[in-house]
Parts: C-alpha cells; structure tokens; sequence
C-alpha cells in the first residue's frame, strides 16, 4: 500500500513539474498564473524587489537622501558634461532631485576620506560652473552654493571629472600576459592551512571596486567570512563544497542591494554587475598569490532562508555568488576545464 501511495505521489510530482507547465506558456499572463497558483519559485525574488523598490522610493521621495540615486544622477551629469557636443544646458528633468539628494547626504569631513563624496562635489561644481543661463539651473546653483563649504573650492588639486585619457597612464600589461593570467586562474579547492591576510583580500576588492556598473550604482557588497564560528556555518550552506569544506580558510559571499533601483526592469542588475566585479576580485586574487573557487548558488528558498540568517540580510538584500578563498596548497590539482571553441561563441554581426 506505502508503495502504490508513493508511485501515485511521483506521478503527480511529475505531472505538476514536467506536463503541466506545458499549458501554460502561450502568454505572459498565464506563466505568472502558473507561478501564482503552482509554483513558488520566484516569491522570493519578487517580494525582495519590490522590498527593495519600495526603500528606493521612501529614500527618493520622503527622505530626499537616496545615495543611489545620487551615484546614478551624478554619473548622468558626468555623460552630459563629455557629450560631444556637449549641450550648454541639460539635466533639467532631474537636477532638482540629485540635489535634494546631495543636501541630504553631503558632509565636507567625508570628502577627505571617501573619494565618492568628492566626485559628488566635483562633478556638480563643474556643472554649475559650465552650464548656460536657465532659471532652474540657477535656482538649483544657489542652493547647491547654500550647502558646500565655499572655503573648499578651488582648494583640491584634481578634480573627480570627465578627463582625457592619456599614454603615460597605460598600464605596461601585454595582451599575451593577461591571457597567461585568465589561462593559470582555475577554481581552487585545495588550500593551505594559513590564515588569508585581510589586507591582501581589501586590495583586491579594490580593484573589483573599478569594474563597470549600470550608472555606477555598485548595488552589491562583499561578505568576507574568517570567523572560524561564522565560517563553518558559511561554508557548509552552499551545495558545491563536498570534499573539500573543511578546508577552506575563508568565504566570501557576494550580497545584492536591490533597493539600488526604482523599478522592477533593473532587477537583474544585482548579477550582471556584480559578476563584472566577481571576475575581476578573482584575477586579482591571482596577482597576490591566492586561489578562489566560485561556488554556485542556486536559488533554493531552504538554503536562501538559512543565509538571511546568517548573515543577517535585509529583505531586499540577496546572496549572489559564494566564493573560496585561500591560498592554493601547490600539491592539490585543479581541473582543466577546457573552454569552448573561438567559433562556438564568437559571431560577427
């Protein structure tokens, strides 16, 4: 009887996860009627952005002191100011926004030691100071003038704004020694039982820091795990570590921010830009004698909900990519991996 009851369990399991999808995938509507009625699997990602989308809008609208907003609407600015050619007035429709948003959240003591609250200064300064005659730009002037300490200006010796690159500023890298670097990074499973020093892990976030993203929003932050405690508790969650979690010496679990956005269409943004930054920390690691191994994180709410908890996330904050890090125990090999073909993933126009 236990028997018939589980071969009718399965049949129905399989019915609901293979044949009945089926019906449902001519529109749009009836998908989201499936995933309403049949399928929890994006409740999570929809209740953190619209988690996310309604502290944006509290930040922007009540506030006035939305940081996202301010980093999107200055780097606005800074396209505008190297526009060729470059319009004599323009940023009208949100001028008055992004410095509702700099009053707010400017503090002249922060410039010295957060570079982004001087490009803040320094791009709108240079706005202001270029921009041609019109009553909203004036008005905006004025009370960006009201809230800056008028004794800086003119004080700091290079200014955060658009600039020319030049030759003597290129890095002697060559192409034939970059691709060496991508080809010797490999996931790294096998490490050495020595302490990761913290400042070599800070470098390379730093240079992660310079990897592009949408409107220079950065809506992620980098989790670094070496509590022993925390560590074991980390490292055991995700499902890619069997065989060698014992031995990682330390974890670093990359978060989203999705109150980074004012719509649901810039949901997706969280991955995209943190796995520019991701390549990036992970190639550096290389040039400082670590190994990393990415992990993968599937969206499993059991394993999402014990994350949260850990690391003790806001609701519109989500866990993207799980990573080892270490330094590589030479004796311990590393899979090949070979990589598709040049003409498999490459096509012109």
């Amino acid at each position: 009887m236990k028997k018939y009851f589980v071969k009718v369990y399965m049949r129905i399991l399989n019915f609901k996860n293979n044949i009945l999808p089926r019906y449902f995938i001519s529109s749009p509507f009836l998908s989201s009627f499936y995933y309403l009625f049949f399928s929890a699997k994006f409740r999570r990602e929809q209740h953190a952005v619209l988690q996310g989308k309604v502290f944006h809008l509290k930040e922007l609208k009540f506030n006035k002191s939305n940081v996202y907003t301010l980093i999107r609407n200055t780097h606005r600015i800074e396209k505008g100011l190297l526009m060729r050619p470059r319009r004599p007035v323009f940023a009208l429709d949100f001028i008055s926004e992004t410095v509702d948003a700099f009053i707010n959240i400017w503090e002249p003591k922060r410039m010295e030691n957060d570079l982004q609250y001087k490009w803040f200064y320094d791009v709108l300064s240079e706005y202001f100071d270029t921009s041609g005659e019109n009553k909203l730009v004036e008005r905006e002037r004025v009370r960006f003038l009201r809230k800056v300490d008028n004794t800086i200006i003119g004080q700091i010796e290079k200014k955060s704004i658009p600039y020319s690159r030049i030759d003597v500023d290129i890095p002697k890298i060559s192409y034939d020694e970059f691709y060496k670097l991508t080809r010797y990074r490999r996931s790294v499973r096998w490490f050495l039982n020595e302490k990761v020093p913290r400042e070599l892990v800070d470098k390379a976030i730093l240079a992660a820091n310079q990897s592009p993203t949408a409107c220079n929003r950065q809506p992620f932050e980098y989790r670094v795990i070496d509590d022993p405690t925390l560590l074991k508790k980390v490292a055991n969650l995700p499902r890619g570590v069997k065989g060698y979690v014992d031995g990682i010496p330390m974890m670093v679990v990359v978060v989203g921010n999705l109150d980074a956005y004012f719509d649901e269409r810039d949901r997706h943004l969280i991955y995209i830009d943190a796995s520019l930054a991701n390549m990036t920390f992970m190639l550096a690691l290389e040039t400082l004698n670590l190994g990393s191994c990415p992990i993968n994180w599937p969206d499993i709410e059991e394993l999402e909900v014990k994350m949260d908890r850990v690391l003790e996330l806001e609701k519109h904050q989500r866990a993207i990519m799980c990573m080892a890090v270490g330094f590589p125990d030479p004796s311990g090999k590393v899979a090949f991996s070979e990589k598709k073909n040049l003409n498999t993933i490459r096509k012109f126009n």
